[in-house]
């Protein structure tokens, strides 16, 4: 346990923006799945719509960085593309 007040106070922040990047990483994952679970075009196209948003919210938040965002766009829009 920490015992200079600034460390408590550094533990505690931890912890609320673990919680708060856990949540925001599980939205982002199941988006995600959503995309790849698709079956036809249309319904994939729309999940991409909502991941994309999600994955830019993400990377906005500073939890994953903006390349690993670009990359996710990328590859989640090539398995789309590739459907027919």
């Amino acid at each position: 346990m920490p015992r200079p007040k600034s460390s408590k106070k550094r533990l505690k922040q931890s912890l609320v923006r673990r919680d708060r990047n856990r949540a925001v990483m599980s939205t982002m994952r199941t988006a995600i799945k959503a995309v790849r679970q698709a079956t036809d075009k249309e319904t994939a196209s729309a999940a991409l719509a909502t991941a994309i948003g999600t994955i830019d919210h993400t990377a906005q938040k500073g939890v994953i960085h903006r390349n690993k965002a670009a990359r996710f766009k990328s590859r989640l829009t090539g398995q789309v593309q590739a459907l027919s």
